[in-house]
């Protein structure tokens, strides 16, 4: 059945995310009825260093006319007071996406990047922003290396002027605003600039996280500001200000984003990342150079479903639609997640994805990824074909898609998980699935005018070459590096809008997502139990099982099968919204 929806494609759900993430709920969508999930969090080990709290149950939430799904209370609450002023769902998401630079500065923030799907209700239009990071103009293939060319420890790199990219948050958010937004730039930033004046107030968790980093107290600005006099972690309910962040923020309300990269802001930057211990080369060029990009929005059918999301340079989307392409001929309705068939079945195809993805994705205007060939049925079908039900593949290997321009080597980098994720549908039913990052858990570590900034460029191979084959995901200048984000908007067979989803997780964002999906799709739960259900899967490498999930009934059989088990705290940081009734009617008692 042809879907009734403009789609624009090119041929054819901490790190981790916080365990009292605050949600804000309200009323009806247009005529939808919405529900609201948030996962059990947990915590991953380096290179995905989200140090744990603990985990925390989140309840379904109904609303009636709009709603807002974000890590942090104040963001929620941000977002909300704009949807109220007659906000849409674009100056929502900015809203909540600023306030979190002040609110959960272990994610994300002005000084990172992020990636935001925007779905335009009334002209049943589906677009896709990218403000990723850049590498600075000075950065080449060797940048992770010694003279005698060792790569450097992962944790030098990542707490290190070489680490900052050209932050793209600020432009891209302008951009989509420009586009679709509604209330005025300064009012949207209003509610953070008077909350960092008022200050806020430290939760469990962020001290928790303050508490255990071992990097944060180096920088001399972000020990001054996460820190008191005895260096000790500020304590569970101390109110913070930033007047510093305030000041910043009034400079892009009055003068936009370009005050950000330009003039004594830019300067700052420049300096904080020049005058590191171990300095960058990212300059106030780099910064009034950048460009956020509108994508060809890369969507994908799963049975009735049709799957939107980013493009590259995130791997995210092609990878979930991948497995899920791999998974389609499979009943997996006869295989749920607590039998060893479910996990073997999405394990073998998380490696096979995996595998491609390692292989060919990186910034393509760098690197043509083979996207149509990856996607294409007969292709699907033979890799689909290499899942044995006897025995597990253990590790995948890359396939040949049509459309391979070049052979590289492959890059199994596993990105850290420093991301937030916020999703917002308003009350014209206009939607944004953005995922915001720093990349590691307080980015660099390196603070400047009361933000951090991002270790985005670790993200990158740190090697540019393996086994005498450059690697596609290698350090280039001016490009961006590969992503795992993957905010998504799906739609049923008829074009209506029915999912709103987005994970932090780094790499594992594929998995914890890819789950998600299948659950509510086939395993018919709401979005609230899928997002809750342990996590699962396999980056091509162990298969990794959720340590608070209840496994002894599969793992015998799965290790029959030759899976090597790893039990892992899954960083999962899952929203999600999820429109009941196919968008008919329907009034809660």
């Amino acid at each position: 059945m042809k879907l009734n929806i403009k789609f624009e494609l090119p041929q054819r759900a901490i790190v981790l995310v916080h365990l009292f993430s605050g949600i804000f709920l309200s009323g009806m969508i247009a005529n939808f009825n919405l529900l609201y999930a948030q996962p059990l969090i947990t915590a991953p080990a380096i290179p995905e260093p989200e140090m744990f709290s603990r985990i925390a149950e989140k309840k379904l939430a109904f609303g009636k006319s709009m709603m807002v799904a974000t890590a942090n209370s104040y963001a929620s609450q941000a977002a909300y007071a704009i949807l109220k002023k007659g906000g849409n769902a674009t100056d929502a998401a900015i809203a909540a996406s600023v306030m979190l630079t002040l609110t959960e500065p272990n994610a994300t923030g002005i000084g990172g990047g992020g990636f935001l799907v925007h779905f335009d209700a009334k002209r049943k239009k589906i677009q896709a922003y990218d403000g990723r990071e850049t590498a600075p103009a000075l950065a080449y293939p060797d940048r992770f290396l010694s003279a005698s060319g060792e790569v450097m420890r992962f944790e030098d790199a990542m707490t290190s002027g070489r680490a900052v990219g050209t932050p793209g948050l600020l432009k891209m958010l302008e951009m989509v605003h420009q586009t679709h937004g509604k209330l005025p730039w300064k009012q949207i930033l209003l509610p953070t600039i008077q909350q960092s004046q008022q200050g806020f107030i430290v939760s469990d968790r962020l001290h928790i996280l303050i508490q255990k980093d071992p990097y944060l107290k180096n920088n001399p600005e972000s020990r001054k500001y996460f820190y008191d006099q005895q260096g000790l972690a500020f304590e569970v309910g101390t109110l913070i200000k930033n007047p510093e962040l305030a000041k910043v923020l009034n400079e892009v309300a009055e003068h936009g984003a370009n005050a950000f990269y330009t003039g004594w802001i830019a300067r700052d930057i420049e300096r904080a990342v020049q005058k590191n211990a171990h300095p960058g080369d990212l300059t106030i060029k780099d910064l009034s150079s950048y460009k956020a990009k509108e994508r060809p929005i890369l969507c994908h059918t799963y049975r009735i479903w049709n799957i939107c999301g980013m493009p590259p340079p995130s791997s995210g989307t092609l990878a979930i639609l991948q497995m899920l392409g791999i998974l389609e001929s499979f009943p997996m309705t006869d295989y749920p997640a607590n039998t060893w068939q479910g996990i073997h079945l999405f394990s073998e195809a998380g490696r096979l994805a995996f595998a491609d993805r390692d292989e060919y994705i990186a910034d393509p205007d760098f690197v043509v990824p083979p996207i149509k060939g990856m996607l294409d049925s007969t292709y699907i079908q033979k890799r689909r074909d290499q899942i044995n039900w006897n025995k597990s593949l253990q590790k995948a290997l890359p396939g040949q898609p049509e459309g391979t321009l070049a052979q590289y080597s492959s890059d199994s980098l596993s990105e850290a998980a420093g991301t937030s994720h916020i999703s917002v549908i308003d009350s014209w039913g206009n939607a944004v699935s953005l995922t915001n990052t720093i990349e590691a858990q307080f980015g660099s570590r390196i603070m400047v005018d009361g933000f951090l900034l991002n270790n985005q460029l670790t993200d990158f191979s740190l090697t540019p070459m393996v086994d005498g084959k450059l690697v596609a995901n290698r350090v280039e200048p001016n490009k961006r590096p590969r992503s795992s984000m993957a905010p998504l908007l799906v739609f049923d067979q008829y074009g209506n809008l029915v999912m709103n989803v987005g994970s932090a997780g780094g790499s594992g964002i594929i998995n914890y997502l890819a789950k998600t999906l299948v659950a509510v799709m086939d395993w018919n739960m709401n979005i609230q139990d899928a997002i809750s259900l342990p996590n699962f899967g396999s980056r091509n490498k162990e298969t990794e099982l959720e340590q608070m999930g209840s496994w002894d009934s599969v793992v015998g059989s799965l290790k029959e099968k030759s899976h090597m088990i790893k039990y892992f705290d899954a960083p999962s940081g899952l929203h999600g919204l999820y429109i009941i009734n196919g968008g008919q009617r329907y009034l809660l008692n």
